[in-house]
């Protein structure tokens, strides 16, 4: 396993790979580089939900899909929208809508009993995405899990043999962004077939920094 001093040396290069002052917030992003995959045998679709033990400054955006009290329960718990069961009838009749509601919330929370009509309604924009809600089960601590989905990023698999994700941003030191890239890679390794033995590299990148990339061999 590649030692969090090592993530955090590479973290600082890539820090120090664009000093210019910006008028946003920059962020980090890991790329993993995977190796000995045959993806002919291996369906290596990696779409992971994970989250980070530091907060970003930028938290993720979380619609909820609710009746009853568990709307009113989201809506105090601070939800960035929470849509009942007449507004989810109209976004059937209204694609544009549904396209934009997909690609502005990064994750989506469902009462278990909407989820049937979610897959009908919005399931044609969610489900390609890799969007589909989580389903909140009946007296589930939804607050705690507004508060948790707000700290998760998404970690996807990039063309065959690459995965990505967004680990950090320039509010975090270098410690917390290499302990949000260990969250990242021990849950990614989780999902290969040879674990850790499938990575041949990572990179590091600053939004408009240069890649800063190590062979995982080299940092072992």
């Amino acid at each position: 396993m590649v030692s969090k001093n090592q993530l955090q040396e590479q973290v600082t290069k890539a820090r120090a790979s664009d000093q210019k002052k910006r008028n946003f917030q920059q962020s980090f992003e890991l790329v993993l580089k995977l190796k000995d995959i045959d993806v002919k045998k291996t369906d290596l679709n990696i779409n992971e939900v994970v989250f980070l033990p530091n907060k970003l400054s930028e938290q993720a955006k979380v619609c909820v899909f609710a009746a009853g009290d568990n709307a009113l329960r989201a809506q105090r718990a601070g939800a960035d929208r929470v849509i009942e069961n007449a507004e989810l009838d109209r976004l059937a009749s209204e694609k544009r809508t549904a396209k934009k509601l997909a690609r502005e919330y990064q994750f989506f929370l469902s009462d278990t009993s909407l989820m049937p009509k979610i897959g009908r309604v919005l399931g044609p924009f969610l489900g390609p995405k890799g969007r589909m809600p989580t389903p909140v089960p009946p007296n589930a601590p939804l607050e705690s899990m507004l508060a948790r989905y707000r700290t998760a990023v998404r970690v996807k698999s990039r063309g065959s043999l690459s995965v990505a994700g967004k680990v950090g941003d320039e509010s975090l030191d270098d410690s917390k962004v290499a302990d949000n890239a260990i969250a990242v890679l021990t849950q990614v390794e989780r999902k290969l077939p040879n674990g850790e033995k499938n990575i041949q590299s990572m990179l590091f990148k600053k939004t408009m920094g240069k890649p800063v990339k190590s062979k995982v061999e080299s940092l072992a």
